[in-house]
């Protein structure tokens, strides 16, 4: 009798405990509201009859997944509710089966609608607005601004102020002066019917200032290609010299007057090819004047205005138109210029002579006074 009474209780426990373990199992993969059915089933149905109890726990198990499945249908996990199709759905009773709905419709909702709506609102809009703005507003407008003003302004303008004055002033400054013209030679110029019988004899040396232009040119008559020619003068008649070269042509007219003679005219042509290029004459001169029977001398280089625009400088001079004998000068009649020269020297000389002759009546008259003495005593 006790056996048999122990069996029946001893599998309702069993029962119990599966369906207890099956119901504390499964609200892990629910939400939140799960543990809410775990506390208002099993106990209630116990001190019945062991074949009751065990109809009245699978009846309520059925409708709690049944009703789940209908509140919770928004959530994520629809696996579960496929158990209870294996119940009998005759053996059920509608009095337990108001118990479980209102406990499922409190827990689901609220936690879906708590969870969702906060995170989307706070991350996504301040991230954009914080990140594009100020990043394109500050590179690109200073770069610009400072770099390519200075560079311009600094290099250009010092450059061409420094290099260009100064090479202009120095290559026009240059002047150019012309060499200086040596002395020209001395030439020696005898006219006569023939070499042993001159009547006019000549030595000088001839160089010429013409102002061609606006600026004076000066040549040289080169006695080694002159050409010369003249007349001598009888009873009373003037003498006349011409030396020609390739391009000078100098003619002069020597006056005998009063026993006296001197050059009264000269005529000069400087010629470029077959073409006159200058031609002067002066007809109004007195010039080397001396005595018939002597000749004029000046060594020394003299300088006589022909005209405005010519001079003509002389060296070595002495010339005798009249009354060459033996084809020799006769006695000179030289120039002041000369008689300057000459006159120094005798000055000079003459001093010498007079400080000679002190020293010596000095010293005569010092021993005679030593001579007298010696005879006193």
């Amino acid at each position: 009798m006790f056996r048999c009474v122990c069996l029946p209780v001893f599998v309702a426990l069993l029962s119990g405990l599966a369906h207890a373990q099956l119901l504390l199992s499964t609200p892990e993969s629910l939400p939140t509201g799960a543990p809410a059915v775990d506390e208002t089933d099993a106990p209630s149905v116990a001190p019945t009859t062991p074949d009751f109890a065990n109809t009245v726990t699978d009846s309520t198990t059925t409708d709690f997944w049944a009703s789940s499945a209908t509140s919770t249908s928004p959530s994520s996990e629809t696996s579960v509710p496929a158990e209870p199709d294996n119940t009998d759905p005759p053996t059920t009773e509608p009095t337990q089966g108001p118990t479980p709905s209102p406990t499922n419709a409190t827990t689901v909702i609220p936690t879906n609608a708590t969870t969702v709506i906060p995170t989307n609102a706070t991350t996504v809009i301040p991230t954009n607005a914080t990140t594009v703005i100020p990043t394109n507003a500050t590179t690109v407008i200073p770069t610009n601004a400072t770099t390519v003003i200075p560079t311009n302004a600094t290099t250009v303008i010092p450059t061409n102020a420094t290099t260009v004055i100064p090479t202009n002033a120095s290559t026009t400054a240059v002047p150019t002066t012309p060499p200086p013209i040596p002395n020209p030679s001395v030439g020696d110029y005898n006219v006569g019917p023939d070499p042993k019988s001159v009547c006019l004899k000549a030595k000088m040396g001839l160089q010429f200032r013409y102002k061609l232009g606006e600026s004076f040119q000066t040549i040289n008559l080169d006695p080694n290609v002159t050409h010369y020619s003249g007349l001598c003068g009888n009873n009373g008649s003037d003498s006349t010299l011409s030396l020609k070269s390739e391009l000078i042509t100098v003619q002069f007219l020597f006056v005998n007057q009063s026993n006296k003679f001197h050059l009264g005219a000269m005529n000069f042509t400087l010629r470029n090819g077959n073409e006159t290029t200058f031609d002067r004459r002066n007809s109004n001169m007195s010039l080397w004047e001396a005595s018939l029977g002597s000749s004029y001398m000046c060594r020394k280089e003299q300088t006589f205005n022909i005209s405005d625009d010519l001079v003509m400088n002389t060296f070595e001079l002495q010339v005798q138109p009249f009354g060459v004998t033996e084809n020799k000068f006769s006695t000179a009649h030289e120039c002041s210029m000369d008689d300057t020269s000459l006159l120094i020297p005798i000055i000079v000389g003459a001093a010498l002579a007079g400080l000679i002759l002190i020293v010596v009546i000095a010293y005569v008259i010092g021993r005679r006074k030593t001579y007298v003495g010696y005879q006193t005593l």
